[in-house]
């Protein structure tokens, strides 16, 4: 089922992708996705391409997927490892993933977290304090990193 399922996922973002984003097999690999998130317009990432991999778990779509950010983004809910702090990427009752949700609106809500930090939910405490306190100051760097690591 979940190959069935991969496939048939895989096949509507590729021929109705969400705006911004694409995603494609890695290395042949049929448990291993790779998608491209752009930054989104008007915001301190535009212009960046954001790659993510994507583990898909032997039980998907029962268990979600392992989402991580490959290129380095400066933003409070996303470590230095590329890690994800978002609740659909997490098990009830911690967070709210069901698998109804599929790869696609994770992608989306992902591009969304981009756009729209969670400072009351952080994993860098001291990114998401900036954000709070000193907004200019974490647009520039964020602008900085995305002009560093995600334009090509």
């Amino acid at each position: 089922m979940q190959k069935q399922r991969l496939a048939k996922e895989l096949a509507k973002i590729t021929s109705f992708p969400p705006t911004g984003i694409c995603l494609y097999y890695k290395d042949e690999s049929t448990n291993v996705l790779e998608a491209k998130v752009e930054g989104p317009p008007n915001s301190s990432y535009s212009g960046g391409i954001f790659t993510l991999e994507i583990n898909i778990p032997e039980r998907y779509p029962f268990v979600p997927p392992l989402i991580k950010f490959m290129t380095k983004i400066y933003h409070p809910n996303i470590d230095d490892n590329g890690r994800i702090c978002l609740d659909l990427l997490k098990m009830p009752p911690a967070g709210n993933w069901k698998p109804t949700i599929g790869i696609e609106g994770l992608l989306i809500a992902v591009r969304m977290l981009i756009e729209c930090p969670n400072p009351d939910d952080p994993l860098m405490a001291d990114i998401a304090e900036e954000y709070k306190n000193y907004i200019d100051e974490f647009k520039n760097k964020a602008k900085k990193y995305t002009l560093k690591y995600a334009i090509q």
